[in-house]
């Protein structure tokens, strides 16, 4: 069976910048997906920080977790919604190849370095990844992939980026939507790192049940499982208790969406372009999504340990950046080339493009003279 003509399809999609044969045995989105599993950017999610700095805690969740859990969150939802399940996948494995080691401190702190030269922006530089730093085809450089999974993978710019990005660019530019397929792997994220934090910070001790059990939504789902399980023990109980979290907002998060669509009268794929956000929690479930989230900001994120965390880390980048851009025959030969074509980007890219280890390492061999 086929999907309705608003769900993004080879027949709709707007292609690739440079064309290629059509592939054999799969997808044009399947070829997406398959490229960025087999990039190095994607490798490297293994060891970059999602709240927690990679050495912290083996159990901790890293971008290449994440990645993987928002991928089968999406597709859940695209099946139930009869969208593109390969372009979600596509881009829910694609949209943190940009993220700099040490998560938002990272990128908070490289933009930071970068403020003079044009700025840093996560999401753009997950789009150059696929555009552009991947080296693997003889053809082209970049993944060249398909138009709606760029788009999905770059979200938003700034209007001074955007006007750099062609056709990319001009959607941002005329405030018109993306493909449904990337309005749903935005919320996948949502759904899948406020649910997982709520884990990982339990199992860090850096935030307790006590806590949430004033916030509604894990409340009301930790109480239907006590009932229901009423000598569970403690950690199994949490795990129960997110699952059941997740499904929730996921069913919330179908139901509401077909009905939108229905409402709206969406019939093609220009129509989703021009008509408003499609997918989206229920007043009710958004509310307290909204909940959960403004608690784990002020309860884990700004966690005291984790604020010296993210200092520390904020300090790293910051110490690089400078002592490349003082000596630029401190950089890796590659990255000196590159330097004398694009400036200060080079160093945006070599830095962005680091692990939590590598970064530290990085910084040992700069500035500590025992390990040199």
């Amino acid at each position: 069976m086929s999907n309705p003509e608003y769900a993004v399809s080879v027949h709709n999609s707007r292609g690739r910048i440079i064309t290629e044969s059509v592939p054999e045995g799969r997808s044009e989105f399947q070829r997406d997906r398959d490229r960025i599993i087999h990039s190095a950017a994607f490798r490297r999610l293994e060891y970059k920080t999602q709240v927690f700095v990679n050495h912290e805690g083996d159990l901790f969740r890293t971008r290449l977790t994440h990645s993987l859990e928002v991928a089968q969150i999406g597709r859940s939802i695209a099946r139930n919604l009869e969208l593109n399940e390969d372009l979600v996948e596509a881009i829910t494995l694609a949209h943190d190849l940009g993220h700099t080691p040490f998560g938002h401190a990272g990128q908070d702190a490289l933009n930071d370095c970068m403020r003079a030269y044009g700025g840093f922006e996560h999401n753009l530089q997950s789009l150059r990844v696929v555009d552009v730093l991947e080296e693997r085809y003889a053809a082209f450089d970049g993944l060249n992939l398909c138009y709606e999974t760029r788009e999905g993978i770059l979200k938003r710019a700034s209007k001074s980026n955007a006007q750099k990005l062609g056709m990319l660019g001009e959607r941002l530019l005329k405030g018109e939507r993306p493909s449904m397929e990337a309005q749903l792997a935005n919320f996948s994220d949502e759904i899948a790192y406020n649910n997982h934090d709520v884990d990982d910070g339990l199992r860090s001790g850096l935030i307790t049940l006590e806590q949430l059990k004033e916030v509604a939504i894990f409340s009301r789902h930790l109480n239907q499982v006590k009932d229901r399980y009423p000598n569970l023990a403690e950690r199994r109980m949490i795990y129960e208790t997110v699952r059941s979290m997740v499904n929730t907002l996921v069913n919330d998060l179908i139901q509401q969406s077909r009905y939108n669509i229905q409402s709206a009268g969406i019939a093609t794929l220009e129509d989703v372009r021009t008509a408003p956000l499609l997918i989206g929690f229920s007043p009710t479930v958004d509310k307290e999504q909204k909940e959960l989230k403004k608690f784990l900001f002020n309860q884990l994120y700004r966690h005291f340990l984790v604020v010296r965390m993210n200092k520390r880390a904020q300090h790293t980048i910051e110490q690089l950046f400078t002592a490349f851009s003082h000596e630029i025959r401190m950089l890796p030969t590659k990255y000196q080339k590159k330097f004398e074509r694009e400036g200060h980007q080079a160093i945006a890219d070599y830095i962005a493009g680091m692990t939590d280890r590598y970064a530290i390492k990085e910084y040992q061999r700069l500035f500590n003279i025992a390990e040199t």
